[in-house]
Order: structure tokens, then sequence, then C-alpha cells
């Protein structure tokens, strides 16, 4: 069954494939994706997070999609974009919102630290980059280090994901959402 998917990336540093793969192979199998930045304005993507790579296009701001119910909301990782993530108000209310309806959210890599601040982390199994294992455990989650994991815990689905490596098992389980 299609989904209506929301991909939500800050407008610099987000890394490449962790925002091009899910786009494309999700609309591959038959998925409505939108791809919405704080500005509306397009994503600077990152190689690494050191090497510029090439501008990926949004759809739309975030808020003139927030009131929308998406089935899932996909955060692609990269440090820098994640860092910006986790401070915008706008991201974490949107967030807030899906958790509260009982719909899922997808982080990969670093994108995890956007829970923190949602106030999202707490009793979720999850994993990540490892260099923010410890940001989540003190926030109140329990980290595993495998390529993807999915809780149900609080009564919405989180799935996460460590690195641009794991993006087909990554894909595969939002698929299955």
């Amino acid at each position: 069954m299609a989904k209506n998917i929301l991909v939500i990336s800050t407008e610099f540093g987000t890394e490449r494939d962790e925002l091009t793969v899910p786009v494309e192979k999700l609309k591959e199998l038959g998925h409505q994706v939108t791809v919405a930045t704080p500005t509306g304005k397009p994503v600077q993507t990152v190689l690494g997070d050191k090497d510029w790579d090439f501008v990926f296009p949004a759809d739309a701001t975030i808020q003139e999609v927030g009131a929308e119910k998406f089935d899932v909301i996909v955060l692609p990782g990269g440090t820098v974009n994640a860092d910006q993530a986790r401070i915008n108000t706008d991201i974490q209310a949107i967030l807030k919102a899906q958790a509260a309806g009982g719909r899922a959210i997808a982080a990969i890599c670093h994108a995890p630290w956007v829970l923190i601040d949602a106030t999202l982390a707490p009793k979720k199994n999850l994993t990540s980059y490892t260099s923010i294992k410890i940001d989540l455990e003190n926030a109140g989650a329990q980290w595993s280090d495998v390529p993807v994991k999915v809780c149900n815990a609080g009564d919405w689905k989180l799935i996460t994901s460590r690195n641009p490596g794991d993006l087909e098992e990554f894909v595969a389980a939002i698929d299955q959402a």
C-alpha cells in the first residue's frame, strides 16, 4: 500500500545518500514523497560531512506541509543538518504532532539527535551514528549497534539506522512501516 512520506531536511549539511537514496527508492516503491526544508530552498548536500556535493530540490516549506498527515516522516543525517534541525522549533513541532498521532518517524545517522530536542527520545530503543550514542542514552533512550532498529514504545513507531551503509535495511523498514 502506498504511503504519504515526508522527508525533512535543513538547507545545508545533509549527507547526500541519506537524503537521495530514501527519496528515490521510496518513490520507486510507489510511495508519495515530499521533501521539505524550513525555507523551501534546496538542500546543499555533503559527502562524509566534509565535501560539498550537489544541491537537491525541496518541494515545500515545513510550515506548508505541517498540517498534513504523513504515514512516515524521514530525517536524513549529516552532522550540520542534524545539529540545525534539532533546534528548529517547526521541525520539533511537526515531529511531536507525528508521534502524538501514532504515526512513524524514521531517522538515520546523526538525525536521531533531533529526537532529543523534540523530547521524543525517552524510552525509545534506537540506533544512530556512534558519536551521538551517549547523548541519546542521557536523554533516556536505549541504544543498540545494529543496522536498523524499529521501536513501537510510546504508541508510535520509530525507525533508526546508523549510517549510509545501512540504507538498504533503513528503506525496507520505512516501506514496511
